[in-house]
């Protein structure tokens, strides 16, 4: 009688543990935006310490952005691997590295190597594709409501922490930003260390959800055979041979450049070309990040019941539609209808996440994290180009008019291409089917 009741009584008493992973990667996702995201209000005191063009710091961020996402599917493989504690501590300890050197930084060479090479490489780590991870080992139900709600966190620590950056930057300087998110990196270590697990098999528990017979509770701790980046490049391989990978991975690279790449870049020196202080544009961007919050798991729950390809079709029409109104909003102070369009881009700013984990896991099975991985790469691509882009326009035009419009227009390009995929046969297709 021992025997039998002991595992239920260890189920039981493990049974939070799903719930402390996923707060665990909830802190570790908001930090790692707000690390990344820090250079969107650093752009103009290093312009005015150091002279360099808005075109050249964009430069920074772009790289940033492009290591943000194309580390990300690298380092699913390795969580694959080696396992997430391990990755994602490793990962806090290259950001609080690439943020913190920063402070004797005299040269753009430095600029690109630690704001964009380091802590690209080391945020990258803990980006989207850490949340389909997440949710793929310890939840089998309300998958896509903590999908959402780690997605919020991803979205919504890169615009929170942006007036508290903003403040630091105009009081202290700059230097003291960067340290802040330093030392904020370093703050996170213990609590992975503490609470982050690789697999419900290493506390003797379950998924959430899970049947204890099912193969879902049975899932074996992290060590898969063979090199992460063998392994990430394959999945590429079989992904690339489909007709969804490019669709999905199309318009993931809109969503990049209308959002992070875009306004979470370049809204703070729009706003200031138009007479706004930088703390007030600043603080606009965390308010799209507190809806942002509610927005995303909306969208995980949605996500959960409805059509995944209509809701993206959805997210991206009302998108292009604000982001088109945008240029005639912008006035030394937030007018009414500016706020309407702030809270209205936050409900949609990366609503669109669930929906498109919902469809890799749909399409390509237990891939689908690696997959989506390639997916992100796609939208920090978009983002990339967009950072880089407007910073262009902005230097020859004068304006960020253009980068406004046309991302509105890129977002009904968006919308055509969730609608044209197509439902999979089964869950359980091959990835190189269709």
């Amino acid at each position: 009688m021992t025997d039998v009741s002991a595992p239920e009584t260890r189920r039981t008493r493990s049974s939070w543990w799903p719930w402390a992973v996923a707060a665990t990667a909830f802190v570790a996702l908001m930090g790692a935006a707000g690390f990344r995201s820090a250079p969107g209000v650093l752009i103009a005191p290093l312009h005015e310490e150091f002279g360099w063009s808005t075109a050249t710091i964009s430069t920074a961020v772009s790289i940033n952005l492009v290591l943000y996402g194309v580390i990300s599917p690298f380092a699913a493989a390795l969580m694959e691997r080696f396992g997430m504690r391990r990755v994602v501590g490793g990962a806090l300890l290259l950001v609080a590295a690439g943020s913190g050197l920063t402070v004797w930084m005299t040269q753009v060479w430095q600029l690109m190597l630690l704001w964009g090479v380091l802590v690209g490489v080391g945020t990258g780590s803990m980006a989207l594709a850490f949340v389909a991870t997440v949710t793929g080992r310890w939840f089998v139900r309300r998958r896509g409501l903590v999908s959402g709600v780690l997605t919020a966190a991803q979205a919504a620590g890169g615009l929170v922490f942006l007036p508290l950056m903003a403040a630091l930057s105009e009081s202290v300087g700059w230097r003291a930003a960067s340290l802040v998110v330093a030392a904020g990196a370093l703050v996170v270590v213990p609590v992975v260390i503490l609470f982050l697990r690789d697999s419900p098999s290493d506390v003797g528990t379950v998924a959430h959800g899970a049947d204890p017979g099912s193969v879902a509770a049975a899932l074996p701790t992290p060590g898969a055979s063979g090199g992460a980046a063998r392994r990430a490049v394959s999945v590429l391989g079989e992904a690339v041979r489909t007709r969804t990978f490019w669709l999905l991975a199309g318009g993931f690279a809109i969503c990049g450049a209308t959002t992070v790449g875009l306004l979470g870049t370049h809204f703070v020196p729009a706003a200031h070309d138009h007479g706004m202080p930088a703390t007030t544009a600043a603080g606009l961007l965390a308010v799209v990040g507190v809806f942002d919050v509610a927005g995303t798991i909306l969208s995980g729950w949605l996500t959960d019941r409805w059509d995944p390809r209509r809701l993206l079709a959805v997210y991206y029409v009302l998108r292009g539609a604000s982001l088109l109104v945008l240029p005639l909003l912008l006035a030394p102070t937030a007018i009414p209808p500016m706020w309407a369009f702030i809270v209205f881009y936050g409900l949609d700013w990366v609503a669109t996440v669930p929906p498109t984990v919902a469809l890799c896991r749909e399409w390509f099975g237990d891939r689908g994290p690696i997959v989506f991985g390639w997916v992100f790469a796609s939208h920090q691509i978009g983002s990339a180009i967009a950072a880089f882009g407007a910073g262009v326009i902005r230097d020859t035009t004068g304006s960020y008019d253009g980068a406004w419009w046309g991302a509105g227009a890129l977002c009904l390009v968006a919308a055509v291409l969730s609608l044209a995929i197509t439902r999979a046969v089964t869950r359980s297709e091959p990835v190189g089917a269709g």
